[in-house]
């Protein structure tokens, strides 16, 4: 898999082949497209029971989701999933990775903990996995640039068609 880089994105996005819903020019860098942080957030509620792992596990059993308009406060050691504002589709020959800025991960904002690979054939907006990982209170404001989307190209092909593809 090789990374599609800035010049081969705006002219996959230009004709169509990647669609990115609302799309500025100015989310492309040299190697990614910068996502806005929506305003939508799912928090986990404090339970006291052993929640247990297995094939069937869903988060949406010990959270609820808000909406926020102004910002968002992420504890230290809480995590929270958030949504992003763009909508990605993706062809059945591009997957994509989620990556965290540099500028927030220095003050110890994980944007992306651990499932940050985007299959081929996706057509949805990202959950991102955010962690407070300093000592200190973070305030997140909906609409910051707080991550970057890798595209790849596949060998092959595959389509995504599993249980978060209408997210």
């Amino acid at each position: 898999m090789s990374v599609i880089a800035q010049s081969e994105l705006e002219r996959l996005i230009g004709d169509g082949v990647i669609k990115i819903e609302p799309f500025s020019p100015d989310q492309i860098g040299p190697g990614s497209i910068d996502l806005h942080l929506g305003t939508e957030f799912t928090v986990f509620r404090k339970v006291r029971e052993v929640f247990h792992i297995s094939d069937e596990t869903d988060h949406r059993m010990i959270s609820e989701t808000i909406t926020v308009h102004d910002f968002f406060v992420l504890m230290p050691g809480e995590s929270a999933l958030a949504k992003t504002v763009e909508k990605i589709t993706l062809p059945d020959d591009i997957c994509g990775r989620l990556e965290g800025r540099s500028r927030f991960s220095r003050l110890g904002l994980l944007v992306h903990i651990t499932a940050s690979f985007m299959h081929p054939g996706i057509s949805n907006h990202q959950m991102l996995e955010m962690y407070n990982a300093s000592p200190i209170p973070l305030a997140v404001h909906p609409g910051t640039k707080i991550c970057q989307f890798i595209f790849e190209k596949t060998i092959g092909r595959g389509h995504y068609s599993g249980r978060f593809a209408n997210q």
